[in-house]
């Protein structure tokens, strides 16, 4: 665990160990939730499909492309949750394949046309 007050940054770095120089690590979603085993019925979208959700969030310069920085400023859920916790997902994907998620960005689905 790591212990922060509210409303401080957070920062942190997710690093890719590997002996393949010519990997690119993407960070494509990163929720929290109140409980540690459920991250579907109470969330909070920090970044989701490549799209930043909290405007507190930022990147930060990595000398890397198989490491990413960021940071966000720490929050409570409510009252009755002091904790918590976050779940990350990131994308491995090769340099410059500019097809790949890794080079895709921020991905919105369109909207589904309602049936008359």
């Amino acid at each position: 665990p790591y212990y922060v007050d509210v409303n401080q940054n957070l920062f942190l770095e997710a690093y890719l160990h590997s002996s393949d120089s010519n990997l690119v690590l993407f960070l494509d979603t990163c929720v929290a939730s109140p409980t540690p085993h459920n991250f579907t019925t109470v969330t909070y979208d920090i970044i989701r499909n490549g799209c930043v959700r909290d405007s507190t969030y930022a990147t930060y310069y990595s000398p890397y492309t198989y490491m990413i920085r960021f940071k966000f400023r720490a929050f409570q859920f409510i009252r009755h949750n002091p904790s918590v916790y976050l779940q990350c997902e990131l994308v491995v994907c090769r340099a410059y394949d500019y097809s790949s998620r890794c080079y895709q960005g921020c991905i919105t689905r369109p909207k589904r046309e309602a049936s008359s």
